[in-house]
């Protein structure tokens, strides 16, 4: 089955093909550096696949093979990194005071973090910056043998951003989070396989097979539904202060989700030996509970004293 395009964008491409997403970061004489328009389009990208049933999975990746994304664009120089001096701009994505305070990585994190389906990183080349940190919430990341990783930030003179100092370490652990951060080093993907940022690391040429590979796999087997319960289960426990808070959304999602034709479904293809047939679709079917959080609003930090 040929790709479509689901929606055209100018700075990403978005595309369907037999149930899974591709999200391609495209600059690619700027090796996908980031922008406002891409933070602003990549934002809309999720909207689209979380509303589309027939997507079962999202996968991201950068056009090229330079490049997964070279982090932000450096081209306004000195000002780059200074909001209020660029206001003035018209840059795209920074249009009221709370847009010019807020970092667009990590606006563009949080709406990763809140996807209704897989999302897993095809990382293709080098990855810096806003490039490395805007992975952190997909669940599944594995990285082509050219992928080069940096978390470069306080080598510029900033810190790091896209709310990454709430993934990171839960991803890689507190030691090997400020070991990368402190010395801002550009690092191969086998330290980046070592250290568990990535889950597998494969040839340039085999990258997009197997990242596709997995997404069937996904596609293929389980439940939309109960993948979109299990993602925010996962990732929103993290932060839990104890496992009762797990047992109860558990108990209320196995109580409703066991009532469902899914899990009719699931145990009858088992039964029968045959391939399972969902028809829950996160549109319509997600438990009556879901949502079960309540989201913070962002709230600007008062300076000292004031």
């Amino acid at each position: 089955m040929a790709a479509t395009t689901i929606k055209e964008f100018e700075e990403i491409k978005l595309e369907k093909e037999d149930g899974i997403a591709v999200l391609t970061l495209y600059r690619p004489d700027k090796m996908n550096a980031f922008t406002g328009k891409m933070m602003q389009e990549m934002i809309a990208a999720f909207d689209e696949t979380d509303k589309d049933d027939d997507i079962k999975a999202v996968i991201v990746t950068g056009s090229g093979d330079r490049a997964f994304c070279a982090g932000a664009d450096l081209s306004s120089g000195a000002k780059t990194f200074d909001y209020d001096a660029r206001s003035g701009d018209g840059e795209a994505g920074r249009t009221s005071r709370e847009d010019v305070q807020r970092d667009g990585g990590g606006r563009v994190t949080l709406r990763i973090f809140e996807s209704l389906k897989p999302v897993i990183g095809a990382i293709n080349g080098a990855a810096v910056g806003i490039g490395v940190t805007m992975q952190l919430p997909m669940d599944i990341r594995i990285a082509s043998d050219n992928a080069r990783f940096g978390f470069v930030f306080n080598k510029r003179g900033i810190n790091p951003e896209a709310a990454s100092s709430w993934f990171l370490p839960r991803l890689v652990g507190i030691s090997k989070a400020l070991e990368w951060c402190y010395t801002g080093r550009v690092f191969p993907a086998s330290e980046a396989l070592a250290g568990g940022l990535v889950s597998e690391v494969v040839p340039q040429a085999d990258l997009m097979s197997r990242a596709k590979e997995l997404a069937r796999e996904i596609a293929d087997n389980t439940a939309p539904v109960s993948n979109a319960v299990t993602r925010h289960m996962m990732w929103r426990m993290l932060g839990a202060e104890h496992p009762m808070d797990a047992h109860i959304v558990d108990s209320a999602s196995i109580y409703e989700r066991g009532q469902s034709p899914d899990a009719k479904e699931g145990v009858m293809s088992f039964l029968e030996k045959r391939p399972a047939k969902y028809e829950g679709s996160v549109s319509k079917d997600m438990p009556t509970f879901f949502p079960w959080w309540k989201d913070p609003s962002f709230k600007w930090i008062s300076k000292k004293g004031g």
